[in-house]
């Protein structure tokens, strides 16, 4: 778990007033951010002192591919005697720092930037606006956004096609060409939300924030005297906490979390499931005040069908008292008697079914219950409809409620890169990373059966996914 300190960030903004502008074009050796490096970038900044121009040609320390040679006009040679990116990434950190950075196809130039920038020991993550999707989100009756089609829609001005530079241009007169046709303020609007990245609580670090990773795990917010507030999870928890911050003035729960954070701590997984497991578990370790639906613990409750004289009939059960794991004759999962009523209720409704027979009202021998008098029960009560005809109406509108027994021979492993989630019964032990931490989980007692948990892994058994068996049976220590 991080301790929620981190270093400093390469800083970024969204709108201001007036607005600082940067806008990006690169051309690399190819469409791989990972692989493939930069030949040159092209800068066009915009802000209070006006407009002004940077550009730079670099050696890629990789031969440039004769296809994109002919493309960008950038050749081998050109590039021989130029300064590597790491000769010039400080300027250019200091260039771009509190602009926002706009580009076309903005994931590709950033991604680029941001490797490069890493290479040279340096942060980068800046407030991004893509001009594709801005241009998208603005004129959604046009099918095309490629810079070519928005050159012809427009009558931009071309002075050097595929150079960084020249097309960095393109962008800026894009730019001033949306405020011919649209007001300011729906463009102010609209690239409020694609950006995404308001101001941050008063009381949290900026630098926070570029620590957070990029990777799935669960987050959490504490207040004041290390209060748990709330808990969340993502396959992407950086931007996940940066989406509560954008919305926090447009929502009444996000804007008090927001007033009350002092603290983000976080927990790195390798994947979906694990975040969603953990999470639920902290939840109802912690009792975070701001998650309502997952901190209830209340025992739960669930239909069992049994035969009870002439008809079956539904039995409300207790999952202290039976093993909801192993049991297979149960339907539906409720927090306490009120909701399994109201499920039920709704059921017999929907079915026709005798109000008297399945339990939700007594009447007198002979008499209708109330949804016969309603003509929406079809006689059971009153010797109308066979008992065995009714029992089958009644299986047929409990099978979408049927809780799955566990489907296999015993404790078992879900491998998740590099964990294994070992499950028991529909029961989350806990994850594992070594055969020794698999031990220790084997050896503990199984938890009680959890809602959450349940629901959780039933949807995640029936994906894909890799498991391995633990252990044959199961005894309690």
């Amino acid at each position: 778990m991080s301790d929620g300190r981190a270093d400093s960030s390469s800083g970024g903004a969204i709108l201001t007033s007036p607005p600082r502008l940067a806008f990006v074009d690169l051309e690399t050796t190819g469409a791989n951010a990972l692989v493939d490096r930069i030949t040159e970038i092209g800068v066009v900044l915009v802000d209070e002192h006006g407009v002004r121009e940077w550009s730079r040609l670099l050696q890629p320390q990789t031969r440039i591919p004769a296809f994109i040679e002919q493309l960008t006009g950038i050749t081998n040679a050109m590039v021989t005697e130029a300064p590597r990116f790491e000769a010039v990434a400080e300027e250019l950190a200091a260039l771009l720092h509190g602009y926002l950075f706009i580009a076309h196809n903005a994931r590709f130039d950033y991604g680029f930037l941001k490797n490069e920038f890493k290479r040279s020991g340096l942060m980068f993550r800046p407030a991004v606006l893509c001009t594709v999707k801005l241009s998208r989100a603005l004129f959604p009756q046009y099918k095309h956004h490629n810079l070519d089609s928005l050159i012809e829609r427009y009558g931009l001005t071309v002075t050097a096609r595929h150079r960084a530079l020249g097309d960095a241009r393109l962008i800026h007169q894009f730019w001033q060409q949306l405020y011919l046709t649209q007001a300011a303020s729906l463009i102010t609007d609209t690239v409020q939300k694609l950006v995404a990245r308001s101001s941050l609580p008063s009381h949290i670090d900026r630098r926070l924030i570029d620590d957070l990773p990029a990777s799935p795990g669960v987050y959490l917010f504490y207040g004041e005297n290390d209060l748990p507030l709330y808990i969340g999870k993502s396959t992407n928890i950086r931007q996940r906490v940066l989406s509560h911050f954008s919305a926090d003035h447009s929502h009444g729960k996000e804007m008090s979390l927001s007033q009350q954070l002092r603290r983000i701590d976080w927990i790195e997984t390798a994947g979906e499931w694990g975040a969603l497991l953990k999470e639920a578990i902290l939840i109802k370790t912690l009792q975070p005040i701001h998650n309502r639906r997952l901190r209830r613990n209340n025992a739960l409750c669930a239909w069992q069908l049994q035969q009870q004289t002439d008809h079956l009939r539904p039995v409300l059960t207790w999952a202290d008292d039976l093993d909801f794991g192993e049991q297979a004759n149960l339907h539906g999962l409720y927090h306490n008697q009120r909701d399994a009523q109201k499920a039920l209720r709704t059921m017999a409704d929907q079915h026709q079914l005798c109000l008297s027979v399945v339990g939700l009202e007594k009447t007198s021998k002979g008499r209708p219950c109330f949804a016969r008098q309603l003509k929406k029960c079809q006689g059971a009560c009153i010797g109308e409809e066979k008992p065995v005809d009714h029992a089958a109406r009644l299986l047929i509108a409990m099978t979408k409620l049927k809780l799955a027994t566990w489907p296999y021979p015993g404790v078992m492993g879900l491998q998740e890169g590099d964990e294994l989630h070992v499950l028991d019964h529909w029961c989350y032990l806990g994850t594992a990373k070594s055969e020794a931490e698999v031990h220790d989980l084997l050896s503990a007692s199984r938890p009680a059966f959890d809602r959450d948990t349940y629901m959780i892994l039933s949807k995640a058994l029936k994906k894909p996914v890799r498991l391995i068996l633990l252990e044959r049976g199961y005894s309690q220590v």
